[in-house]
């Protein structure tokens, strides 16, 4: 009987030094949470690295759960279709949304909602209600909600014609004398934006909606430090509310010169 108890602990005792020893062969690998390559990729942490905050790389690793690491992949729009259910009750389930103090997401570049997610919920953009909807939400979650609203259309809007020559100048052409540069250098002439620098697409947004934006730079600008917050602070200051009103109105009205599908001919 002594004998079976002692092979038992013995038993034991190797079952755990191979389970150490197996937990400990990563760290020897050069993946524990200190290594230099994990921790100097940029992006990798939108709370320290304002340059590129929620802009990870493929192969950025997030945060060590359990002693190891995971890559953020590529946004998926169908995983991201269940995940962005919530964002529909304001931004509309397509990303079309119908009151005009909510941005429109449809066609948004994955880049772009992602960052901004990230924001929301480290605080460095301040909106308690998308904080409280972006708290849950894992890296991957963002991405995989950027995705979905790229893969949709946003619908055309209107731009009030009293404001069209005004708004077409500032966008296209900017105020040299006042030292505003032309939306479209960073926006695109289309309004379709740059995923790769972060620079959100404006075509068709709900004039109200980037009225109020620029309002609230022109009047006060933000405590965040983000790089392109701070360029919309500097441009916004120099817009009296007859440019905002125009600016925000042409793009309203702005389309995309992407060519629709014509309708099957009817027999």
């Amino acid at each position: 009987m002594k004998f079976r108890h002692a092979a038992a602990a013995i038993t034991a005792m190797l079952v755990m030094n191979l389970a150490t020893a197996q937990t400990a062969a990563p760290a020897r690998a050069g993946t524990a949470p200190a290594a230099a390559g994990t921790a100097a990729k940029p992006g990798a942490n939108p709370a320290t690295d304002p340059a590129t905050p929620g802009m990870p790389k493929t192969e950025t690793s997030v945060a060590p759960v359990g002693g190891t690491t995971a890559a953020i992949k590529p946004g998926d729009a169908t995983a991201g279709q269940g995940k962005a259910a919530a964002c529909g009750a304001c931004h509309g389930l397509d990303g079309n949304s119908t009151d005009p103090q909510y941005p429109r997401l449809a066609g948004q570049s994955e880049q772009y909602v992602a960052a901004q997610l990230a924001d929301f919920k480290s605080g460095k953009r301040s909106n308690p209600i998308m904080a409280g909807f972006a708290a849950p939400l894992s890296e991957q979650d963002m991405h995989d909600i950027g995705a979905y609203f790229a893969t949709k259309a946003s619908l055309p809007g209107v731009a009030d014609q009293a404001y069209v020559d005004q708004g077409q100048k500032l966008y296209r052409q900017g105020d040299v004398d006042r030292g505003i540069p032309a939306c479209m250098a960073c926006h695109g002439p289309d309004g379709g934006g740059n995923p790769g620098a972060r620079y959100p697409q404006l075509t068709s947004q709900h004039a109200k909606y980037v009225e109020s934006r620029l309002k609230a730079w022109h009047e006060g600008g933000t405590p965040n430090d983000d790089p392109h917050t701070k360029i919309m602070v500097t441009i916004a200051q120099k817009l009296d509310d007859k440019d905002i009103a125009a600016v925000a109105s042409y793009i309203e009205g702005l389309h995309t010169n992407e060519a629709t599908q014509a309708a099957p001919a009817t027999p």
